[in-house]
């Protein structure tokens, strides 16, 4: 190479500086490092998926990054390249004194080294000059913090400085919170805007700690907390977080926060926080109230978890007196098509997820949500809606919905009338008896259920109580249960007049055996499941007052005993077409026996498919909820099942229309009599 060539490769490198790039690095998994040449990337296709290939940084960064083989392609995984010197930053505005630094960590928080002979970012006290303070940087470093804003904000918000900034927030939080006036407040907001901003959102899935943005938001709040309110109000406002902060006491008719904040370059969204007059009625004295308002924050903490929550509006955080206890949030959808929902959420920050028994839905529309929050602690509180796309809002659901069940609980009432006015004729023999007397409770069970299911619908729309949509979904679980526990008494019938010919069992032993099989294995089954799943709040789905399927499988518990029924009948169904077919009874009475058993086969033979196919599809809505078929099914044959138990458990029966025609002929001949 000539010295014109070397004066053009060294210009080119300083007007135009590479962007921080990984350098060969160290294979894990048990690969030889010796195969890396060109770093991770120019292994095209890697080997075995799932292995790590891990590199250092540039020489102006410190760090690494770590790559992952994935479908024989690198992809990057974490990304902990980073310039900026955090430990000098926070030396700057604590007292100036050096912060203990042990394996990296400082002040509780985890600050990189800084390697000897690698440039930091900007100078210490350039920050401070530039803000008007002394040439140590200690005058407005330690009053407001704005010295080191300089340095942060022309720092590339890439995932390693974003790191690097959430530790330095949670040090400044846990160890400089005291006396947090507006200038420290409007400084915090600043180095936080910087790596709120929308154009960094995908950034922050390479960050290293999954928690990070869980970590942001709670030193936000800790610090906020601590802001004093001058005269008793204030405001302060960055793009993407803005803080506000009064003095409330129970003599306001109603206090609210509103915020209308940037999403991206095109779009806005606003959100309120309602604390209602009645609430205000219980504060002893004049209190503080402050709230956080985060519109990006959402699609920050999306990016950077693995499960796939889809955030549908702006975060709020709200500190309020112990003594206020609920609160009303309004937030405005990101997305707003017809087809998607929303769902009130409240961060839980011990675990680090959304708690969905936080909030309730109080009214919702295509545009907006107005959710009721509870607010126990006097701690921050953070809430917001999540999106659900499996929400199917279709008219064709509710009328089906609407007029089955109406149709469903008609029928089951008709059902049980007929059953009153034929009982003495239709129940003469034991095999008889103890038909009509499950049918009976079959038909109960399902109107009870049916009844519950109106009840519940209303419990969750109106947003009451949450133990009331605990309570009604496990009246609901049970009464299903006994749908299926009584079809499954009819189905050990029939095995009893079958193959136990010689051996027969009293009225009272039969009666005490169903009721013990009918609801008390249901009962049994309902208490054991929110008995296990209520204490860690995963017995109720979110979006409606019924079990739980995502978190912990509570579904299960009904799904596992009502599919294990209906295989079981089917199989005695199966039983009955074999044996029918045998002359193993000759005597009259036994005949008559079998021509019974044969009645109640048919019954179960009919039934059962239908309420096997209609929770089939109901646990199908479940695996595939975007599947309008799978919904508009399920209400149809959910909703008319009551329909079917009188069509083909009476009103098909020969037996119960023989004595129907008897008791209206017999109606008939006293009406005569009468007349006459």
């Amino acid at each position: 190479m000539d010295v014109r060539a070397a004066l053009c490769l060294l210009l080119w490198a300083v007007l135009f500086p590479a962007a921080p790039r990984a350098a060969p690095g160290v294979l894990s998994k048990g690969s030889k490092a010796g195969d890396l040449q060109d770093g991770c990337r120019d292994l095209i296709p890697c080997e075995d998926s799932g292995t790590l290939c891990i590199q250092a940084c540039s020489p102006s960064f410190h760090g690494e990054t770590s790559f992952v083989c994935e479908n024989r392609t690198w992809r990057m995984f974490t990304d902990a390249c980073a310039n900026l010197d955090v430990q000098s930053l926070f030396q700057r505005i604590s007292k100036q004194e050096p912060l203990p630094s042990s394996e990296g960590h400082v002040g509780g928080g985890h600050f990189p080294f800084v390697v000897p002979g690698k440039p930091t970012h900007g100078r210490p006290g350039d920050g401070a000059k530039y803000f008007g303070a002394d040439d140590h940087g200690r005058s407005n470093c330690q009053a407001d913090f704005s010295c080191i804003i300089p340095d942060i904000l022309s720092s590339p918000a890439i995932p390693g400085n974003i790191a690097d900034i959430v530790e330095l927030l949670k040090n400044i939080s846990l160890m400089l919170s005291e006396d947090v006036n507006r200038g420290k407040m409007q400084s915090y907001s600043k180095i936080a805007n910087h790596i709120l901003n929308s154009s960094v959102i995908s950034n922050w899935a390479f960050v290293k700690d999954r928690n990070a943005s869980s970590t942001l938001l709670d030193s936000v709040n800790l610090f906020a907390g601590k802001l004093l309110l001058r005269n008793g109000s204030e405001n302060i406002q960055e793009h993407f977080i803005s803080t506000k902060g009064f003095r409330i006491h129970r003599n306001a008719s109603g206090k609210s926060f509103d915020f209308s904040m940037e999403l991206n370059k095109t779009s806005n969204v606003s959100g309120r926080v309602v604390i209602p007059e009645e609430e205000l009625q219980k504060l002893p004295k004049t209190s503080k109230a402050i709230s956080i308002a985060f519109p990006t924050l959402g699609p920050i903490i999306e990016a950077s978890r693995p499960d796939p929550v889809s955030v549908n509006g702006m975060v709020l955080s709200v500190s309020l007196p112990e003594e206020l206890q609920h609160i009303l949030l309004s937030f405005e959808k990101v997305n707003k098509l017809e087809n998607v929902g929303a769902q009130c959420v409240g961060w839980h920050s011990t675990e680090r997820r959304w708690d969905d028994k936080a909030c309730k839905m109080k009214s919702e529309n295509i545009s907006s949500a107005v959710c009721m929050c509870r607010h126990r602690r006097r701690t921050f509180r953070s809430f917001s809606i999540l999106m659900s796309p499996t929400l199917l809002r279709n008219a064709v659901l509710d009328y089906i919905t609407c007029v089955g069940l109406g149709l469903s609980i008609f029928s089951l009432i008709l059902c049980l009338t007929i059953e009153t006015a034929v009982w003495h004729h239709v129940t003469r023999t034991e095999i008889t008896y103890m038909r009509h007397f499950c049918l009976v409770n079959i038909a109960t069970s399902l109107l009870i259920a049916d009844i519950l299911f109106i009840v519940a619908a209303v419990v969750h729309n109106a947003a009451l109580n949450y133990r009331l949509c605990v309570a009604a979904t496990f009246f609901l679980h049970l009464f299903y249960l006994a749908v299926f526990f009584w079809m499954f008494t009819l189905g050990l019938l029939i095995l009893y007049g079958l193959l136990l010919v010689f051996f027969k069992i009293t009225r009272s032993v039969f009666i005490v055996t169903a009721f013990v099989i009918g609801y008390g294995c249901p009962l049994v089954i309902s208490v054991l499941t929110v008995a296990i799943t209520e204490p860690r709040n995963g017995y109720l789905r979110s979006g409606a007052c019924w079990l739980n399927w995502y978190e912990t499988k509570a579904l299960l518990a009904f799904a596992v005993p009502a599919l294990s029924i209906v295989a079981v009948n089917l199989a005695v169904v199966v039983v009955v077409v074999v044996k029918t077919p045998r002359p193993s009874i000759g005597e009259s009475c036994k005949s008559r026996d079998l021509s019974n058993m044969i009645r109640i086969s048919k019954n179960v033979a009919l039934l059962t498919p239908l309420l096997g196919l209609t929770w089939g599809f109901g646990l199908a809505t479940v695996l595939d909820s975007h599947s309008l078929p799978f919904h508009v099914t399920f209400a149809l044959l959910n909703a008319f099942q009551g329909f079917f138990i009188l069509l083909f458990g009476t009103l098909l029966d020969r037996k119960t229309r023989e004595a129907l025609r008897k008791n209206c002929l017999s109606s008939k001949r006293e009406c005569s009599l009468a007349k006459a």
